[in-house]
């Protein structure tokens, strides 16, 4: 799977930068558009309109006001990759981080792989909520480039999430569940 654009990884940085100039009413005006249509809380036009492609659809569109809001909620942001790019941090290897032998966690995760786009906004958000309450980061470059992919019909960026959180489940001494 490709990483993220320059445009999606500018952005990110972007994000991240408001928090390093505690720029707090920038956050707010992102953070209101959080349970919203993409693009409902008028004030977050002035931070996300900047960074929308010209030549973009509106789903598309609609993905930057998803992370711009998502991000202002929970900036616990993945620290620098090692720069090998071999590890995963997409938002299946975040979710691993929650696994710890709950049931839940995993039903959860499987509802957000199997979510078609329109309800994404709707999972994201619980599952951005559950990363903050435990304080488990997120790659929001990535994730911004996982949604623009989320309907490939591939299902590739299902399936790296999905080898993201279970690739260390043999590795650690525990074979797959079998289904009952």
């Amino acid at each position: 799977m490709a990483p993220p654009t320059a445009r999606e990884r500018r952005f990110a940085e972007y994000l991240a930068k408001l928090v390093k100039d505690h720029n707090l009413g920038a956050l707010a005006a992102l953070r209101r558009g959080l349970g919203k249509r993409p693009g409902e809380a008028a004030e977050a036009h002035r931070y996300v309109v900047p960074w929308l492609a010209p030549e973009a659809r509106p789903w598309q569109d609609d993905a930057y006001y998803l992370i711009g809001a998502l991000f202002a909620w929970h900036q616990g942001s993945w620290p620098e990759a090692d720069g090998t790019g071999k590890a995963p941090t997409n938002l299946g290897a975040s979710f691993a981080r929650l696994r710890g032998g709950s049931d839940g966690i995993e039903k959860r995760f499987v509802a957000l792989l199997n979510c078609h786009r329109d309800d994404l906004p709707n999972h994201l958000r619980q599952a951005v909520g559950l990363l903050k309450s435990k304080d488990v980061p997120v790659d929001w470059a990535q994730l911004l480039h996982d949604i623009l992919g989320w309907d490939w019909e591939s299902r590739s960026v299902q399936r790296e999430w999905a080898r993201a959180f279970w690739r260390d489940t043999v590795a650690a001494g525990a074979e797959p569940a079998l289904a009952q």
